[in-house]
């Protein structure tokens, strides 16, 4: 199983078909971890920068769809999605991973609520900053954000999950950057 997992697109439909094209074309399932379509009030407007156009977008993807509300998702959002974003909180089971996915800004790895430990991938945004760390027995993904990055290097990225190797990939220059494996 091939899951493609994305934060914080913040309304760029640029980076959403950028992903689609090049990264999650043959994903079997699509993980959002919030802040899809507005751009949020301490964000510069990212570049192709079109929410209603990006709920289009979402909508017609073939794939399924697994958001979770991020903080600058509204209930409005909702109306222009044919997926639930308003859980603050995703679970998916597969054959290798128990996830758990979160936007990011309620807890952190360094705060994690005692029933988020049955989980051993717990994915989450809201950074803006990619990276995959391994604590106290579980893998922590964050994939950063394709719209409006902000690592030192402000670095687009995304993460692919294939079985037990995750990855975090460099969309603008097409260059793995980050791998692990469970």
């Amino acid at each position: 199983m091939k899951i493609g997992v994305i934060s914080d697109t913040h309304g760029s439909l640029t980076a959403w078909r950028q992903v689609m094209e090049e990264y999650f074309a043959t994903a079997d399932l699509i993980i959002h971890s919030g802040d899809l379509l507005y751009h949020g009030p301490r964000n510069p407007l990212p570049e192709g920068y079109a929410p209603a156009e990006l709920a289009e977008a979402i909508n017609a993807t073939s794939q399924p769809i697994i958001g979770v509300k991020g903080n600058c998702d509204a209930e409005i959002d909702q109306m222009l999605l044919q997926i639930p974003i308003q859980a603050p909180l995703a679970q998916i089971f597969t054959p290798h991973w128990k996830i758990l996915v979160h936007h990011g800004h309620d807890f952190t790895a360094d705060n994690l609520p005692s029933w988020a430990t049955a989980y051993n991938l717990i994915i989450s945004g809201h950074t803006h900053r990619p990276g995959i760390v391994y604590q106290d027995g579980r893998i922590f993904l964050n994939p950063g954000s394709p719209a409006l990055p902000k690592d030192d290097g402000q670095t687009p990225t995304v993460a692919i999950i294939a079985g037990t190797t995750i990855e975090l990939w460099n969309i603008r220059t097409g260059k793995l950057i980050q791998q692990t494996t469970f």
